[in-house]
C-alpha cells in the first residue's frame, strides 16, 4: 500500500500507510513539510549549534547543551535502543528517513533569511530533540535558588518559595468516568501549559495503518504520539508530575599534567573526562572555546577547576557543578513506550507502555471503552537521600549516590473524577516544588457542580478565569485604613471585583497593577537584598534565580506566612495601593496581558491579541507579576477525548497546523483558541482531502 497524506479543513495531517514503519516515514515527511524550520532549529539546539545562525542570544543554551552532553547522551541511548529494541529503532529510523527525504524541498522563508540550508538528521536526532526539549522540565536549576535562599534566609525559605516558578511547565488534565458523563463512557480533557512557540510545540495528527489508528498531539521531531492520544478504544493524557529526578553535585576538581581529576566519596582523586569544543556564533569572527568535563557523577555544567566563570570566590556556592540525569546514567530515554502506546487497546496496555517511560516524569490518566480507568505517575526517579532533591550536594562525601529506581505511585479514581494540575497529591513523594492547589481545586469544584458532563461542556472548564490566589492580597487590602481618597476608591473597586481575570476587565487590570507593585515592594526589601544579585552561574539558569519572579510566583505563600523575615507586609501593600492609585491602569487586563510567542527568527510581525486568564487560573496564561504582563506561557493545546464516540472528540492549538508563515493554516486556529472553541476530530478518510502519496 502506498502511504498517503490527507488533510482536513484545518490543514491537520491524516496519514494512512500499510505498516507502522511506512507510517513513521510518512509522519517524518509531513512534519518536514509543515515544520521544516522548527525541525532545523530543534536539531541545532539539541547539538548545541543554534548560535551558528541565531547569533549570541542563542549561545547560553548552546554552551549548556554541550556541557550537559545532550547529543552524546542521545547517541548512547540510540545505541542501546538498537541493541535492546531493534523494532522501535527501525521505526525511528524510518521517521528520520522521511524527514531527510522532504527537508530539501522546503520553501519555509526562515531558511533564506538565516542564510541556512536544511541539514541532515541522524537516526538519534529524535532522541536528542526529545532530551533537549525536556532536560529542564524537572527544574534542577531551582536547586541553585534554594541553595542561595537557605544560605541567606534559612530552612523556612524552602517551603515559602516551594511553588512552580518561572521556568516550570505544567498542565491541567481531568478524567470523568462513565458514571459522570451523559454517554455513560469516560471523558478525558485538559490543556498542557508550555511556552507558546511559533510554530507550536504540539502537532495535531492522525496516524492510521492496519496495526492501529490513533489521533493525538505529537511533538514535532518525534515519531508517534507520546503525551495525548486516542486509539478509538483507549485514550490517555499527561501532566508534569513536578518530580525531582536530576541532581546537582558540588565537585572538587584539580588540574594535573594529564588533564582534570575529581575528588570522589572514598577520598581518592580520579581522572575526569575532558575535551575542548569550539562553538560558532553568527556575527563573531572567532568561535567560543568550551572545556567539557565529566566526572563519575555526570557532566560539569557550571564552573571548573578554577571555579565559576567570573564568580567572586567567597560568594561561589560551589567551584563546579555536575548534573546527574537518568538517561545519562541508564542509556534509556523511554522510546520503547512510543510504539506500545500506538498499539494500546485498553488501559492495561497504556499502563504497561508507561512502565517503559523515562522522562519527563508525568502524571497519567487513561480510560477505555470497557470502563477501565488509570491514574498513575510514570517515569524514572532515582532512589537517593532526600537532601539531594532540595539542594546541591557534595560529590566528595558518601551518602549521595543513586540506589536504583523509585517506584512511581498510583491512585484510584474516586467519585468518578481524577484531576491533575501539577499539585501536591499523587506525585508528592517524588518532588519538592509543586503548583499551588488553586487550579486543581477549582477544576474539582467546577466538575462537582453537576452530575453529568458532555464533550461540549469541557470548554467551560478550560476557559475558567477565577483567580483564587487573589485572596491573601485582597485580605490585606481590606484591612487598610487612613488611605488617600484615590487609594480608598481603588480599595473599594478591588474589593468589589469578581476575581475573574477576563481580558475585558478593568478590575483585573487594577488587581494586576497592585499585585505587581506589591511584588516590587517586597523584592526591594533589605531582607532579600542578598538574593537580588545571583551568583555567577551560567546565563541559561537565570530564569530560576531572579528574585522578583521568585517572589511573584510565591506571593500567595509569602503574604500568608506567619512571619516574613521582618517585612511589614501591610505597609508594602499600602505603598503599592497608593502608588497604583496615583497612576491607575488606563485600560483592561487584555490591553497589557498579551500573547508573546517565542520565535527563533521572525519573518512576519503580528499584533498579538490580549488574553484572559492568569498563572493560577484554570485558564493558565502566565505573565511574571512585577516584571511584565505579557504572557509567554499558556495552553499549548486543548483536547477533549470522548470514549463513547471518538468523532465527538475535540482539540485546538494556539496558532495552526502549519509552521510556514503565510500558510492559510499558520494561524487559523488562533481565534478559536482565544474564545475556547475546539476543532472537531475527524477520522473518516472519506471526509478528508488527499494531498499526496509518499
Amino acid at each position: 500500500m502506498t502511504s498517503e497524506i490527507h488533510r482536513d479543513a484545518w490543514g491537520i495531517p491524516h496519514l494512512r500507510a500499510g505498516s507502522a514503519r511506512e507510517l513513521a516515514r510518512a509522519q517524518g515527511v509531513v512534519t518536514a513539510r509543515d515544520r521544516a524550520w522548527q525541525l532545523e532549529v530543534e536539531r541545532h539546539r539539541a547539538q548545541g549549534t543554534s548560535a551558528s545562525f541565531l547569533g549570541a542570544d542563542a549561545l547560553p543554551w548552546d554552551l549548556f547543551a554541550r556541557r550537559a552532553r545532550l547529543d552524546d547522551t542521545a547517541r548512547r541511548c540510540w545505541a542501546a535502543l538498537v541493541e535492546g529494541d531493534p523494532e522501535t529503532a527501525d521505526w525511528v529510523r524510518a521517521y528520520v528517513d522521511g524527514v531527510n527525504a522532504e527537508l530539501p524541498a522546503t520553501t519555509a522563508p526562515e531558511f533564506e533569511r538565516a542564510g541556512l540550508a536544511p541539514g541532515r538528521w541522524q537516526p538519534w536526532t529524535p532522541l536528542a530533540v526529545w532530551l533537549a526539549t525536556h532536560i529542564l522540565f524537572a527544574g534542577f536549576p531551582a536547586k541553585l535558588w534554594r541553595e542561595e535562599a537557605l544560605r541567606h534566609l534559612g530552612p523556612s525559605a524552602v517551603g515559602l518559595f516551594a511553588t512552580d516558578g518561572p521556568g516550570s511547565a505544567g498542565s491541567n488534565g481531568w478524567l470523568l468516568a462513565g458514571e459522570r458523563t451523559t454517554t455513560g463512557h469516560a471523558l478525558i480533557a485538559g490543556d498542557p501549559h508550555r511556552f507558546i512557540e511559533d510554530p507550536g510545540v504540539y502537532q495535531q495528527i492522525h496516524l492510521s495503518c492496519p496495526e492501529f489508528d490513533v489521533v493525538g498531539l505529537a511533538v514535532p521531531g518525534i515519531p508517534g504520539i507520546a503525551h495525548f492520544g486516542h486509539t478509538g478504544t483507549v485514550a490517555w493524557a499527561i501532566t508534569n508530575a513536578m518530580a525531582d529526578y536530576q541532581d546537582l553535585y558540588r565537585e572538587r576538581l584539580r588540574r594535573t599534567g594529564a588533564g582534570v581529576e575529581a575528588l570522589d566519596p572514598d577520598g581518592a582523586w580520579r581522572r575526569a573526562h575532558r575535551h575542548v569544543e569550539h562553538v560558532k556564533v553568527a556575527g563573531e569572527p572567532h568561535p567560543v572555546e568550551l572545556e567539557v568535563i565529566e566526572t563519575e557523577r555526570g557532566p560539569v555544567i557550571a564552573g571548573g577547576p578554577e571555579g565559576l566563570e567570573g564568580g567572586v570566590p567567597e560568594r561561589d556556592a560551589a567551584p563546579a557543578l555536575a548534573l546527574r540525569y537518568p538517561p545519562r546514567v541508564t542509556g534509556d530515554l523511554g522510546f520503547g513506550a512510543l510504539l506500545s502506546l500506538l498499539r494500546a487497546r485498553r488501559v492495561g496496555d497504556v499502563d504497561r507502555a508507561f512502565e517503559l517511560w523515562v522522562e519527563p516524569v508525568n502524571v497519567v490518566v487513561a480510560a477505555d471503552t470497557e470502563g477501565g480507568l488509570l491514574h498513575r505517575a510514570a517515569g524514572w526517579v532515582p532512589e537517593r537521600a532526600r537532601v539531594n532533591r532540595i539542594r546541591l550536594v557534595p560529590a566528595w562525601e558518601p551518602g549521595h549516590e543513586w540506589r536504583g529506581r523509585q517506584r512511581t505511585p498510583r491512585a484510584d479514581v474516586t467519585g468518578g473524577v481524577a484531576v491533575m494540575a501539577n499539585q501536591r497529591g499523587l506525585a508528592s513523594p517524588l518532588g519538592v516544588e509543586f503548583a499551588a492547589p488553586h487550579r486543581a481545586d477549582r477544576i474539582a469544584a467546577l466538575l462537582a457542580g453537576k452530575d453529568q458532563w458532555s464533550p461540549g461542556d469541557m470548554p467551560g472548564v478550560h476557559m475558567d478565569t477565577h483567580l483564587a490566589s487573589a485572596g491573601p492580597l485582597l485580605d490585606l487590602v481590606a484591612d487598610l485604613d487612613d488611605l488617600s481618597p484615590e487609594a480608598a476608591a481603588l480599595r473599594e473597586r478591588l474589593l468589589g471585583w469578581d476575581r475573574r481575570m477576563d481580558a475585558g476587565s478593568t478590575g483585573a487590570a487594577c488587581y494586576a497593577a497592585v499585585r505587581g507593585a506589591v511584588v516590587r515592594q517586597l523584592a526591594a526589601h533589605p531582607a532579600f537584598a542578598a538574593l537580588a544579585v545571583p551568583p555567577a552561574y551560567p546565563e541559561v539558569f537565570l530564569p530560576w534565580l531572579g528574585l522578583l519572579p521568585r517572589i511573584a510566583f510565591a506571593l500567595h505563600h509569602l503574604l500568608r506566612a506567619e512571619e516574613l523575615y521582618g517585612v511589614d507586609r501591610p505597609q508594602a501593600v499600602r505603598a503599592a495601593l497608593e502608588g497604583v492609585a496615583a497612576e491607575p491602569p488606563a485600560g483592561t487586563w487584555g490591553d497589557t496581558h498579551r500573547l508573546a510567542p517565542w520565535r527563533a527568527l521572525t519573518t512576519t510581525s503580528y499584533e498579538e491579541p490580549g488574553l484572559s486568564g492568569d498563572h493560577d487560573c484554570v485558564l493558565c496564561t502566565s505573565a511574571v507579576p512585577g516584571l511584565t504582563d505579557l504572557a509567554a506561557r499558556g495552553p499549548a493545546a486543548r483536547y477533549v477525548w470522548d470514549l463513547a464516540r471518538r468523532e465527538d472528540s475535540r482539540w485546538v492549538v494556539p496558532l495552526g497546523a502549519s509552521g510556514v508563515p503565510g500558510s492559510p493554516h499558520h494561524r487559523d486556529q488562533l481565534p478559536l483558541w482565544l474564545k475556547g472553541d475546539l476543532v472537531p476530530v475527524v477520522t473518516d478518510f472519506d471526509r478528508l482531502r488527499k494531498e499526496s502519496d509518499v
